[in-house]
């Protein structure tokens, strides 16, 4: 009963503050400042470790819990390429390194406006090789990310086995981004989170001149053959559910290990809310359970 009624409580709160915030009409600039507050709610477990510092010459933040870590994971934040940052996902990536036993390593890539593709998936690229060069062994690194960043992360395991280099163990994506055309959106009864006119604005400011159909923008079009196992999470309360299942059928097809778990009545990366909602704690428990599974050693 109790639960039913946060989940209730949280989706009033998405849908009345952050629904709005993400329109349109509102600068860049200001989303920023407004999703930096509203990320406040998101809470990370008590005695997780944050440091700050660079990677690959980028801002970065490594989350940790407990006396040892078994491995890394690179996280890429969402924010429709635009908004968001390392310091915005700390509550999230703290649930996530408690329940991986992993150190997740967040780099705040560049944003657009300023920073069109393919500089995000640059970043990414960049911060995975620092990570080699640190002295993972690509097999002990697994790739996550949420929203734009599960479309990231999709876009960066395609681009290392298309350049022959080593691939991580495994990808997560929560509520993945994958087609920026926007051509399948999902149509809920309820949509807590997101408004299409605003991931349309962000397709377009990320994408620039390229077209929305690039496989590294919109990797449903790219090809999944030789990808590392997937664990995709969606909630059915959000207008890219298609995107998730479109994204888990085509990796099945390809013959890439794939687990999807659509969670009824939730919303878009509802896992933020882990530490609060039993349901998301349990998502991002089976998060770790996944990434430990297929690390190395």
């Amino acid at each position: 009963m109790l639960q039913h009624l946060l989940e209730t409580a949280l989706r009033q709160t998405m849908t009345r503050l952050v629904r709005p915030a993400l329109h349109p009409a509102i600068p860049v600039s200001v989303q920023r400042r407004l999703i930096s507050q509203a990320y406040r709610s998101s809470i990370p477990p008590r005695g997780c470790r944050f440091q700050t510092g660079s990677l690959a010459g980028r801002p970065v933040i490594r989350s940790s819990f407990g006396p040892t870590t078994q491995g890394a994971v690179l996280y890429l934040h969402g924010g429709g390429y635009i908004i968001g940052s390392a310091a915005t996902h700390r509550g999230l990536t703290g649930h996530l390194a408690k329940a991986s036993g992993c150190m997740v390593v967040t780099p705040d890539y560049r944003l657009a406006p300023e920073h069109p593709f393919p500089a995000a998936l640059d970043d990414a690229e960049a911060a995975w090789f620092a990570l080699i060069d640190e002295g993972f062994a690509p097999e002990q690194i697994a790739i996550a990310g949420d929203s734009a960043g599960g479309g990231l992360s999709i876009a960066l395991a395609m681009r290392l086995r298309d350049r022959n280099q080593p691939l991580p163990s495994s990808v997560t994506v929560f509520s993945p981004w994958a087609d920026l055309t926007q051509k399948e959106l999902y149509s809920p009864e309820c949509e807590p989170v997101l408004q299409s006119r605003w991931t349309a604005k962000a397709a377009k400011l990320y994408a620039a001149q390229e077209p929305l159909n690039h496989p590294l923008i919109s990797p449903i079009f790219g090809n999944f053959e030789g990808l590392p196992p997937l664990l995709v999470q969606v909630g059915s309360q959000e207008i890219l559910l298609n995107d998730a299942e479109r994204l888990a059928n085509a990796a099945r097809q390809a013959g890439v290990s794939t687990q999807l778990e659509v969670f009824n009545s939730l919303w878009h990366v509802f896992q933020v809310h882990s530490g609060q909602l039993d349901r998301a704690t349990a998502a991002v428990q089976t998060a770790g359970k996944h990434i430990r599974a297929h690390l190395a050693g």
